[in-house]
């Protein structure tokens, strides 16, 4: 590991998700396990506990953390002076906000260098009706997300989608009981196996998302769909963005997604909001807007649309 600093592994999650079980099992592989004096700080009592003798053979002291209050700067800078660690692992609390630690001033050479959110399958869908945000509030933190007892009957690929349209970068992971991964393909609730693809309105978050992770599914295929437009200087000459609002996280994280459309006749042009029935070739390459490749669309025919009932994306 290339880190001239001190590292700092912040495992985030509700109570009971899995953290204590996590980092026991991460702390013993041999990737993990290179004998850097550590310092784990637990920021909640779960209902397991870490073992001593383990922490003991693996260079780690525990420090406890009970009180979002008590967990500053100065906290952080007196287990510096005391313990001297190599790295840092902490188990966050899940009803703790993540900006008390993603916006305060760290001890000096302390940096966070990896950021994972353990989630309990069985409860994650209570979770995400009852807390979104909070929940969200994790995933936009996070390099990777780790569900754990999860069976092939829940909607996993439904969970996989509605973080991702929050957090395009993380990577996430599904284990079973045993721990073992379950690969979970993507759910489509249209065919692929046509030439013209037609997607219904509330099935465009589905759409979007798998147009981004596989464009291969696409690739000189004929998209159809409605969508809102929308128009700005920053795009290409000659195109506009059709595309939906989606709420990703809460009421005040809402986010136009849609990808990048040449008209046939560039010089017809739609008014910014207005709803337009799209019908479009498609095909994945490189756009300077995208600062890479991504989905581009060329329109076959557009037609004025009226509104659909639900305007906003969903993801399930």
């Amino acid at each position: 590991m290339l880190n001239q600093g001190t590292p700092i592994y912040l495992i985030t999650g509700f109570l009971d998700a899995g953290k204590t079980d996590f980092i026991t099992f991460t702390m013993q592989q041999p990737y993990f396990d290179s004998g850097e004096r550590t310092v784990l700080i637990v920021c909640e009592e779960g209902e397991k506990e870490y073992d001593p003798v383990l922490l003991a053979d693996h260079n780690t002291v525990q420090v406890m953390c009970e009180s979002e209050a008590d967990f500053t700067t100065d906290f952080l800078k007196n287990i510096k002076r005391k313990y001297r660690p190599e790295r840092v692992l902490i188990e966050y609390n899940g009803m703790w906000r993540l900006p008390t630690i993603m916006d305060m001033k760290l001890p000096f050479n302390w940096d966070i260098y990896q950021v994972i959110n353990i989630v309990n399958g069985e409860t994650f869908g209570l979770y995400l009706n009852n807390m979104k945000s909070l929940v969200m509030e994790q995933v936009q933190t996070a390099e990777m997300v780790m569900f754990n007892r999860c069976t092939e009957d829940m909607p996993c690929a439904s969970y996989r989608r509605a973080i991702r349209a929050t957090n395009r970068r993380v990577q996430v992971i599904f284990e079973d009981a045993k721990g073992e991964m379950l690969d979970i393909p993507e759910e489509l609730p249209y065919s692929l196996d046509t030439p013209e693809i037609h997607i219904e309105d509330d099935d465009y978050g589905i759409w979007y998302m798998d147009a981004m992770d596989h464009p291969e599914n696409y690739e000189n295929k004929t998209i159809c769909f409605k969508a809102m437009a929308m128009n700005s200087n920053q795009f290409p000459k000659g195109y506009f963005v059709p595309g939906r609002q989606a709420m990703t996280c809460c009421a005040n994280d809402i986010r136009f997604l849609g990808y990048l459309c040449k008209p046939k006749d560039s010089s017809v042009t739609w008014k910014n909001k207005s709803w337009v029935n799209v019908k479009a070739t498609f095909e994945n390459k490189h756009m300077d807007l995208y600062e890479g490749e991504g989905p581009v669309l060329t329109a076959v025919e557009l037609t004025p649309a009226e509104a659909p009932k639900d305007e906003l994306v969903y993801f399930n």
